[in-house]
Parts: structure tokens; C-alpha cells; sequence
């Protein structure tokens, strides 16, 4: 049951049924909807749960799927090759169509970035720029490197930091996504233990803690870029009341978004500054519910960022012949080792990721290659994930059941190979196997690996 205090608070919003509203919560349906790896592409015709697909309306990599299976069966799922992610969040990709429709070189910050699904969609959406993704909490970080690797994007930097640490890099991103740790009311339908959670006293935290996030952040953008606020959350002293105080910081200026009147997304408007925002109804969409605003930084008298002299190194020439016997490093990228691990980023970023380096705190960058031991390279599982094409070694198409084990972490037999080997399930990377004359050590991380189902 709904709390009537949580009903009361929602009354006198723009576009919010009482009756529909409700009722929607009661039915217990639940929606599963997934978005795909552009940069994985498989035949989906020929897969068990994703050959009869309905598209999500302002996402088109996005799908509603007919039912919930056991994502942790689906070898793809573990590849990166979708992410399971609500059709509301991939609004998202829809409000960026908007306002940078043809992408190019933006630098993206996504500040409240855990589990991924949003940093995933920034990562596909801007694939010649920089989406930097920040979690501040330590588990929760782990989940977000654990996505952002099986994705695969080599352009992506994720970070450990508080908002307040990106006050030293002002006027730096062109684009910030924060969508804002709430009070959550927009997942009751698919969470309905949040609904235990839920008081007027955590909302009124929640709206206290998005001041201070936005506060610590918006002079990181750039003058002529956006800020795209979001939340999971109902309740317009986290929505509407957080757009009069954006629109009340000096320079930024709300942006009025067009969407189809068949999305069935509904045009809110704030009291103070009349800014527009944007509201799903789960009686109204398929899908949870969802806010989402669009500001822009029309001036700024701040300063620029500033680089610090503990920057990056840049891998040894030994290094970079080593790697070098067993494939050719792409032109448009450079390594550096950190960790003993071998790097490759982007030669375009390069001054930004050590500007990146010097202020914050770095857990995962561009793409790990690997290690070196003797004069021999030892491939990381990034590598295996990632999206380029001509790799070093041998590579094998597995069935369901060999997939299956090796994500197990089990011992596998792979006829006819010798030394490093990637393992592949319709034609989509899974890992690396060291294939010896009567066995084949399993390289799969074994964190990640498969328990049980």
C-alpha cells in the first residue's frame, strides 16, 4: 500500500492521477527492458529472449522484453553486449538528440554514476569523447568499474571522489549528468520495500543533499554547456523546487526540450524561474518514474583548471615493444603504465585525462591492455571486453554450455588451440583461456564468476 502521506505530497502536480496512479501500483506488473551494446552487435534473431523485441519510443538501442529471465544464463549478458536497464533512464538518450545531435568531442562528467546503466548510454552516445564516471561510494564504485569494463569503451574514466572535489576542475566538462541520489518514489512499482523507506523527512534530506551536490559541481561546466538533472523521485522539493535553485546559480539558463505528445511524457514547470522539466507516470508510460531537466551555463567569470606536475607516465620504449610483437596498438592512442598495468587512451584526451589525474581519484581508465612478464604480454580481461577488432592471439566460437562453464570459472578443454585463446558466444568476446597440451587454464576474473542460478 501507497502511504497516504506519500499520495497527499504528489496532489496539485502536473500531470499526476490519484486513481490511475494507484491503481498502476496495485496490477504488479513488472516491465524489463534492456538497451544494446551498439558496439557489440550479435543476431539477435537467433538469441533465446531478445528475437521478438519491442522498441522503447525515445530510445533506439533500447527494447522492452515479454518477460524477466535469468539474465545470469545469458553468456551476452556477462559480454556487455546489453544492459538491463529501466525504459525511463533511457530517456536520457532522447534528451541528448536534442542538445548534441551530432556528437563530436564533448567531454561528459556523470557524476552519480553507479551501477552504470546511464554512463554506458553517455559512453555509446559520445564515442569520440571523454564520459568521465564518478561514484563516490567504495562498494558501489566496484559494480560501476565491473560495468563500465564489460562494456568495453576504451574512451571512459571512472573516478572515486566527492562533488566537491570536481570544484577543482571549473570550467571543465561540457556536458554534467547528475542524476541525484532521491528518495526513490519512482521505483515503488519495482522496489516496493523503498516504499518503507519513503517519509516526507527523507525527502526533505534527499532535497538538502541534491542542493549540495549541484552546488559542489556546476562550476565544472564549461561556459556553453549543460547540466541534465535527474532523479527516480516524485516529490517537487526534489524535482521542481531543485530546478528554481539551478536556475537561481548565475548563468544558467533553463533549456525547453520538444517531445512527442505520444511519449505520454509530461511538461512540468517550476514556480519561481517557470523552468521546464519532465515527468513519467507509470500510469501514463511503459515503464517507472522519472524526472529530468536540461540547463545551460550561459556565462561564467570562473577560472579554468589547472594541472599539477604528478601527471601520468608513459609506458618504457621496452614496453611499447613488447606489445608490439603481438599486435599494433591503434595510431590514434598512446600507453602509459600505472600499476605495472599497460594503458591505452586516447592521444585527443591526453592533456585532459592528466588534468583528470592530478585532481582526482583515478580507478579505471581507457583500456587496460595488460601485463608484461619476461618479454611476454599478458592479456587483461579488459581487453577481451573491449571493442577492438584486430586482437593478438587465437580466437574460438563456444556453445551455450562451454560459455556457461567458463564463466563458472570451470576447467575447459578446447581442442586444437595452444597458448592464449579468446573465447567468444556469437561472435561476442567473453574472455581469455591459456590453452596447454592437456588442459586450459580459465582466465575469467574470478570475482565476477558465476555462483549458482
Amino acid at each position: 500500500m501507497l502511504p497516504e502521506s506519500f499520495i497527499q505530497s504528489l496532489e496539485g502536480l502536473t500531470g499526476f492521477d490519484k486513481e490511475a496512479f494507484v491503481a498502476v501500483h496495485q496490477n504488479g506488473e513488472q516491465i524489463t527492458s534492456v538497451r544494446l551494446n551498439n558496439e557489440k552487435p550479435f543476431d539477435t534473431d537467433k538469441h533465446p529472449f531478445l528475437d521478438q523485441l519491442m522498441q522503447v519510443p525515445w530510445c533506439k538501442n533500447g527494447y522492452y522484453l515479454q518477460e524477466r529471465p535469468l539474465f545470469v544464463k545469458d553468456p551476452l549478458w556477462h559480454a556487455g553486449a546489453y544492459y538491463v536497464q529501466e525504459a525511463s533512464s533511457m530517456f536520457l538518450q532522447y534528451i541528448l538528440t536534442q542538445i548534441y545531435p551530432t556528437p563530436s568531442d564533448q567531454l561528459v562528467l556523470d557524476l552519480c554514476a553507479a551501477p552504470g546503466g546511464k554512463s554506458t548510454l553517455l559512453a555509446n552516445y559520445f564515442n569520440e569523447g571523454l564520459v568521465v564516471a564518478n561514484e563516490t561510494i567504495k562498494n558501489r564504485n566496484h559494480i560501476l568499474v565491473e560495468n563500465i569494463t564489460k562494456w568495453g569503451a576504451d574512451h571512459v574514466v571512472v573516478t572515486q571522489n566527492d562533488p566537491a572535489h570536481f570544484k577543482s576542475l571549473p570550467q571543465f566538462f561540457d556536458l554534467i549528468l547528475i542524476d541525484a541520489p532521491c528518495s526513490g518514489s519512482g521505483l515503488f512499482r519495482k522496489d516496493p520495500k523503498a516504499i518503507e523507506e519513503w517519509s516526507l523527512d527523507h525527502v526533505q534530506h534527499c532535497s538538502v543533499r541534491q542542493t549540495r551536490i549541484i552546488e559542489d559541481t556546476w562550476t565544472s561546466i564549461r561556459e556553453g554547456g549543460y547540466l541534465i538533472y535527474a532523479t527516480c523521485s516524485y516529490s517537487k522539493a526534489e524535482d521542481e523546487q531543485m530546478m528554481d535553485y539551478i536556475g537561481s546559480l548565475e548563468g544558467m539558463k533553463n533549456i525547453p526540450i520538444s517531445i512527442p505528445s505520444a511519449f505520454n511524457i509530461i511538461e512540468t514547470e517550476s514556480d519561481l524561474h517557470k523552468a521546464k522539466g519532465y515527468r513519467a507516470y507509470p500510469n501514463l508510460i511503459k515503464g517507472e518514474g522519472f524526472f529530468i531537466a536540461v540547463f545551460q551555463k550561459q556565462s561564467s567569470n570562473g577560472g579554468y583548471a589547472i594541472g599539477k606536475t604528478n601527471g601520468l607516465v608513459d609506458s618504457t620504449k621496452n614496453e611499447k615493444e613488447i606489445v608490439s610483437h603481438h599486435f599494433q596498438i591503434p595510431a590514434e592512442k598512446y600507453l602509459i603504465t600505472h600499476q605495472q598495468n599497460l594503458i591505452a587512451l586516447s592521444q585527443n584526451w591526453k592533456d585532459y585525462v592528466q588534468l583528470i589525474a592530478s585532481h582526482l581519484y583515478i580507478k579505471k581508465m581507457g583500456l587496460t591492455i595488460g601485463t608484461i612478464k619476461g618479454k611476454d604480454l599478458i592479456p587483461s580481461h579488459d581487453l577481451a571486453m573491449s571493442y577492438w577488432k584486430d586482437l593478438p592471439y587465437d580466437a574460438t566460437e563456444i556453445d551455450l554450455e562451454t560459455a556457461l562453464q567458463y564463466l563458472r570459472r570451470a576447467d575447459l578443454s578446447i581442442e586444437g588451440k595452444k597458448g592464449w585463446v579468446l573465447l567468444k558466444y556469437m561472435n561476442i568476446g567473453l574472455g581469455w583461456i591459456k590453452a596447454l597440451p592437456n588442459r586450459s587454464n580459465n582466465y575469467y576474473p574470478n570475482e565476477w564468476r558465476i555462483l549458482n542460478y
